[in-house]
């Protein structure tokens, strides 16, 4: 409902630049019911063309001011006023009177009257275009008044087909009513239309088609502030509907710089506006979570490599150290030996040799070769029966007495 607002605002004032009423929504209607009132079918008989044309102009106002206020009064004085332009073929009055009928069924959800009075009331625009006339139009209906009484009717038929959700058929109308606009160089009556355009696309899910109708609602808008600032809210819908709140914020603060300097001339835009910033926040914030928690993942994923590497790397290097060990202990099981002779040792045994005749512990040394606690166990007892000991403290002193340490 709320994308047709804005295009009813349009077909609701688009003839009044040609028909110049009195606009009489929100005031004076009790007045002006009492003065029609008094109007009763024998003094309309005899009532002059000039009378005639004031009161049926009495009754359109009426019918304008009531459209906001209350259907039923709308489309009583709808037909009132054409009670005195249909019988005199006074086109231009049936027209509007028709088109307001229509209104007041599309907001009664009948759709099939609302489509037969919009119907009627393009005949009526026909039957301009033809050649009629009336008392105000002596001469016929200019292409001016022709194309803008078209152009209302038109947008009333493309928002009746988009409340039935028949997209294409909306659009074909909507885009007969642009042309007409584009004709004349009504650019604040196209900046409306390509809004609403965006609107419905937004509704639909076309998000690409929705941007484009809200990027030419600028370009129409020329400077319109109101229609910029609806324009920028309607692409930041467009960037939040597409998850990207960062690009979405950006429009919606520049529609707020002008709706928070207007708050009180457009507070429905100015709410709409910040609940939609608000939910781009909350959007940005949720997703600043996500990327921190995804970045201590990542962090903590690759530390996990590094310990496995590490771990992969002494592995490795232990595996290494215990085949060699294993291979010297077998190649001293083949070579002969007495007791006399000398121990061989390995570079590393002598380096455990070195580091237990220091005074290292076992911990320490495995963490300085970068060895496991085991693997150095292993080493100090394989040294300990090839120098036929029983210590750690013969160990060394035997070492030292050989003069290998």
């Amino acid at each position: 409902m709320r994308r047709i607002g804005i295009i009813l605002l349009l077909t609701a004032l688009s003839s009044a630049r040609v028909l110049a009423y009195n606009d009489h929504r929100g005031h004076n209607l009790d007045s002006l019911e009492r003065v029609v009132a008094r109007w009763t079918p024998d003094a309309i008989d005899l009532a002059s063309t000039r009378e005639l044309v004031d009161l049926n102009r009495a009754f359109r106002d009426l019918m304008l001011g009531y459209s906001a206020l209350n259907g039923e009064k709308c489309a009583f004085y709808a037909r009132k006023a054409l009670s005195v332009s249909e019988p005199r073929g006074w086109e231009e009055a049936n027209a509007d009177a028709f088109r307001y009928l229509g209104q007041c069924f599309w907001a009664s959800e009948k759709y099939d009257s609302s489509l037969f009075y919009y119907r009627k009331a393009l005949s009526a625009v026909e039957r301009m275009a033809e050649g009629a006339t009336s008392p105000t139009a002596p001469e016929g209906y200019s292409e001016l008044a022709i194309d803008d009484t078209r152009s209302a009717l038109y947008g009333a038929i493309g928002n009746l087909y988009n409340m039935m959700d028949s997209i294409p058929q909306a659009m074909d109308w909507y885009g007969k009513a642009g042309a007409i606009f584009d004709k004349y160089g009504w650019n604040q009556s196209n900046a409306i239309l390509y809004y609403n355009i965006g609107e419905t696309w937004v509704e639909q899910g076309e998000l690409r088609k929705a941007s484009q109708a809200y990027e030419r609602a600028m370009e129409y808008a020329q400077g319109d502030s109101l229609m910029v600032a609806m324009a920028q809210k309607g692409l930041g819908r467009v960037y939040m509907e597409q998850g990207k709140s960062g690009k979405a914020l950006k429009h919606l603060h520049k529609a707020d710089e002008y709706f928070s300097s207007h708050d009180k001339e457009e507070l429905t835009f100015t709410k709409e506006n910040y609940e939609y910033m608000s939910a781009a926040l909350l959007t940005q914030r949720k997703q600043l979570i996500l990327i921190a928690i995804g970045a201590i993942l990542i962090l903590l994923l690759f530390l996990a490599v590094l310990l496995i590497g590490k771990k992969l790397r002494r592995s490795r290097k232990e595996q290494a150290e215990v085949s060699a060990v294993l291979e010297e202990t077998i190649q001293e099981t083949r070579r002969p030996h007495s007791g006399e002779d000398i121990p061989q040792v390995s570079p590393r045994e002598k380096e455990i040799l070195d580091l237990l005749t220091k005074g290292y512990t076992t911990p320490q040394i495995a963490e300085g070769l970068g060895l496991s606690p085991e693997t150095i166990k292993w080493y100090r007892k394989k040294l300990l029966v090839k120098f036929d000991v029983a210590n750690t403290v013969e160990l060394t002193s035997t070492a030292k007495d050989l003069g290998l340490i």
